[in-house]
């Protein structure tokens, strides 16, 4: 039993209420655990200067961390001057997670902003802004859809993801903060809907670990990610 008395292979409660900012184009505030993470799409009739006249759109995120969503304040970055190294990564790679399953070619010639804020978090603050990322993107395009804007949806698959980690020797799936501050191993996955990677992220915090660990924990991140594309599913469908 884990400490909040889940198997090893239980994923915390989940919860995603769409459409939760009446002022943004797509939105979904997504609980998991005691993690909670605000994602909001905004459109705009625009793009990078690398892709001006190319005929295809972008998606691209911002992410941040309210100082009290955590137990210990934490100085907001703009008071810092620059963004972490932290922050960078993860706001990259829930763009990137996006724009693997978006036909750019069928946005046109616009960019959609994710924006990520984590309210509350209790470890999985990445992996839950990509689901809830997905989420605010699926509603945003599909009223670009409904209004005329573009002829054809432009998403091809779902994506979302989970955490995974080796606690005590165990594997186990969606690690809350005191499990993931434990974990001799931690890994972050992305899969799409339709079961392929688009990233995987796995480090060795305290111990090296094998082949068949591997497959472990990846058997758990795609049972979990499964889970999560059906609550998608239900509230986003495309």
């Amino acid at each position: 039993m884990r400490t909040d008395n889940r198997d090893a292979g239980q994923m915390r409660p989940v919860e995603i209420l769409p459409e939760w900012l009446a002022t943004a184009e797509g939105s979904a505030l997504i609980k998991v655990g005691h993690t909670q993470v605000l994602c909001a799409a905004t459109v705009e009739d625009t793009v990078p200067p690398f892709l001006r006249n190319a005929g295809k759109g972008w998606v691209t995120a911002e992410y941040s961390m309210l100082p009290r969503a955590t137990n210990k304040r934490t100085p907001r970055e703009v008071n810092k001057g620059r963004q972490s190294g932290r922050t960078h990564e993860i706001q990259r790679l829930i763009g990137r997670s996006m724009r693997a399953v978006i036909d750019t070619v069928a946005l046109g010639e616009r960019t959609i902003v994710i924006d990520c804020d984590v309210l509350q978090a209790d470890g999985g603050t990445r992996t839950a802004s990509i689901t809830g990322a997905f989420v605010a993107l699926a509603l945003a395009v599909g009223k670009l859809v409904k209004y005329g804007a573009i002829k054809t949806n432009p998403l091809r698959d779902y994506v979302a993801a989970t955490s995974v980690g080796i606690v005590g020797g165990t594997p186990m799936l969606d690690l809350c903060y005191e499990e993931d501050s434990q974990a001799d191993v931690d890994m972050n996955v992305v899969m799409t809907g339709g079961g392929k990677f688009v990233e995987v992220q796995a480090t060795a915090e305290h111990m090296a670990f094998d082949d068949g660990q591997m497959a472990e924990l990846v058997a758990l991140a795609r049972a979990g990610i499964g889970q999560l594309v059906e609550l998608q599913k239900k509230v986003a469908g495309i």
